[in-house]
């Protein structure tokens, strides 16, 4: 590869509305907040509920941002790369929201309601279940927290990838 090549620009690919991307990143950040207030100790469960309760309002109107406004046109990639890409983000999708129903159903079927930073209360609309209260924190913990971990890491990957494989600079369109 010559000298001049190699100082070649990366190409321009057309970016996702700045809604779309406010939403893609702060919902990045609510998930490692999650995360971190769930690490510490009981002393901050009320503000890992608050977040993930958070996180669902957010996922829900990121998803509607996304079906309102204009996706730009896809860069080169064989078919199966795209559909791979876009199962990977319908999964991501739905693993967003089962996430956070999962944990405020388990406070729910645990006799507790979820405060969302003091502001408003999500009251539990179904009655006290131990059993399901179990099962509910066995999906939030174990199944559904798996899911997410894989499909995060395969995103990344898959945008490390592009961005540095492929050079295909698709990283900028989210940006």
């Amino acid at each position: 590869m010559s000298f001049e090549k190699s100082l070649k620009k990366p190409k321009v690919v057309a970016k996702y509305a700045l809604a779309v991307r406010v939403f893609h990143w702060v919902g990045a950040l609510l998930i490692l907040l999650a995360f971190f207030a769930a690490d510490l100790n009981d002393d901050y469960i009320g503000l890992h509920k608050s977040i993930g309760a958070s996180f669902l309002i957010w996922t829900i109107l990121r998803i509607v941002t996304r079906f309102v406004t204009k996706t730009p046109a896809y860069v080169s990639a064989p078919a199966w790369q795209n559909m791979v890409a876009h199962l990977t983000h319908l999964a991501l999708y739905v693993a967003m929201l089962a996430m956070p129903i999962t944990g405020i159903l388990m406070s729910m079927y645990g006799g507790y309601g979820v405060s969302v930073f003091g502001l408003f209360e999500l009251t539990a609309i179904v009655g006290v279940d131990r059993d399901m209260a179990k099962l509910m924190n066995w999906w939030h913990t174990e199944f559904v927290w798996s899911a997410m971990c894989i499909l995060i890491t395969l995103h990344i990957g898959a945008a490390l990838y592009h961005q540095f494989v492929i050079k295909d600079n698709l990283i900028a369109r989210m940006r």
